[in-house]
């Protein structure tokens, strides 16, 4: 059951969509396999899945983690989410520039956002659950997070009063994380 890339963005974000199975008695899809992975210039180890679940409105991000460097790969298993990522490398020729696109259990997709941006997303249905492989064991000295809302940004989330955490009402700004001691160790490197 192959995996197809839909697109590409920002200079290394990916929106994937696996093959689905369907019948009368529901569906069966793979989520992740290494082979195929790999064969589309994927990463294809992790070391830590998460999984997380939020009511309507609720707006998680925008969260990066720094040392080491944590890229992840993101879905939908339940509801409906819109999945936001933000460039956050000093050097990048799409600094501060954003990608955001709904994803569903319905429609299936994954988004892979590489090291280096910051991942972010608010829930559209009722409930959602967002499931996420990360490339690296999660360190929270170096967890960090940029305001949903920095103007700089210009982020146009599909709703308009999100239900936040205390530590994302009172993230950071980009220019902040920029001028701050650890950005230099995100720099973009061209390939």
């Amino acid at each position: 059951m192959p995996f197809t890339i839909e697109s590409r963005h920002l200079n290394g974000l990916v929106v994937v969509v696996p093959s689905v199975f369907d019948d009368a008695r529901g569906f069966f899809s793979e989520t992740f396999r290494a082979d195929q992975f790999d064969a589309l210039g994927l990463p294809s180890v992790y070391r830590q899945d998460n999984h997380s679940g939020s009511a309507r409105n609720v707006l998680r991000g925008l969260h990066f983690q720094y040392d080491p460097p944590m890229a992840k790969l993101m879905r939908v298993s339940r509801g409906t989410a819109f999945l936001v990522s933000v460039d956050v490398r000093p050097g990048s020729p799409t600094l501060g520039k954003w990608m955001g696109i709904e994803v569903s259990a319905e429609n299936r997709r994954q988004v892979w956002a590489p090291a280096g941006f910051a991942r972010g997303f608010c829930v559209v249905s009722d409930f959602a659950e967002v499931q996420y492989k990360c490339s690296v064991e999660y360190n929270p000295a170096t967890d960090v997070g940029i305001q949903w809302n920095d103007p700089a940004l210009g982020i146009e989330w599909p709703i308009e009063r999100p239900s936040l955490s205390y530590r994302d009402m009172n993230a950071q700004t980009l220019a902040a994380w920029l001028e701050g001691p650890h950005a230099q160790r995100l720099r973009y490197e061209a390939a």
